[in-house]
């Protein structure tokens, strides 16, 4: 009875631990079927690019039909880093340095951040429950029944659109949420409009800062839509399924381009000090 009661007790114990092992393990499974994954869409990618069409349909689907969400959410920001930025500035009476803050800011990190968020959420989300469902009505079978690659076909030109898209968003984003804190300094608030402008071109560097941001965003794209697009190729073929893919993928996707901003700021910055 007491060597029941020890075994009950130690298992209890154990419990946790023997959990969070196989999580662990859970989690590194996934992480190597999700890197094979990415081996085959980059093997693709060349044949892919002898059909311009397949891309060109992509781009559309993942890049223009986000523009409107990336045109007002760079507005709003704009509009919230000018006034931010002035009530900051004008005690130290650097208003006219209003420009550098919006561009800077912008350029270097809440453009390529939050436009990668954005996709994540709109075109990723879209993506993983795109592929769920073909998944689900077994599409993808089928095309493998035809001799028709599904890589190539269906994977592959959606792993180009989100990575060319990406950079094209973000410098959508930057540039108007730079026109929404000029409406707000030099139209409502009073900054010189010379000042504004010319501040910004002193301080924003082409290589330094545009070119951060340039190499981030390209970043962010390739790893959120490779994300959304393992989810959706690897949901469970119901219902449910799906609906939890396409969570984790929004999930997954955002920590992701927080994670690599981190990081590529870091290593940027010790490249460019």
């Amino acid at each position: 009875m007491k060597t029941e009661m020890q075994t009950v007790t130690a298992g209890s114990w154990l419990d946790p631990l023997v959990h969070a092992g196989r999580r662990a393990f859970s989690f590194l499974e996934r992480t190597g079927r999700a890197g094979l994954f990415l081996l085959r869409v980059l093997q693709s990618i060349p044949s892919v690019l002898l059909r311009p069409g397949l891309i060109m349909q992509q781009l559309f689907s993942v890049g223009v039909l986000t523009i409107v969400i990336v045109l007002v959410a760079g507005a709003f920001v704009g509009l919230v880093l000018g006034l931010q930025g002035y009530n900051v500035l004008v005690r130290f009476n650097a208003e006219a340095s209003l420009g550098t803050f919006v561009g800077l800011t912008l350029v270097r990190e809440l453009g390529p951040v939050v436009t990668a968020l954005l996709f994540a959420g709109r075109a990723g989300s879209a993506l993983t429950a795109e592929l769920g469902l073909m998944k689900a009505t077994e599409q993808f079978s089928g095309l493998e029944m035809m001799a028709v690659d599904p890589y190539k076909r269906v994977l592959a030109p959606r792993m180009l659109a989100g990575f060319i898209s990406m950079p094209l968003l973000a410098g959508i984003f930057s540039a108007v949420g730079v026109l929404g804190g000029y409406f707000i300094g030099v139209g409502l608030l009073g900054v010189d409009a010379g000042a504004y402008w010319a501040q910004m071109q002193n301080s924003v560097d082409f290589y330094e800062d545009l070119m951060t941001g340039f190499w981030k965003s390209l970043a962010f794209g390739f790893a959120a839509t490779w994300v959304a697009l393992f989810e959706g190729y690897d949901a469970e073929p119901t219902a449910e399924g799906v609906g939890r893919a396409t969570t984790r993928s929004v999930v997954s996707a955002s920590l992701l381009v927080l994670g690599l901003n981190f990081v590529l700021t870091a290593l940027l910055l010790e490249t460019n000090p």
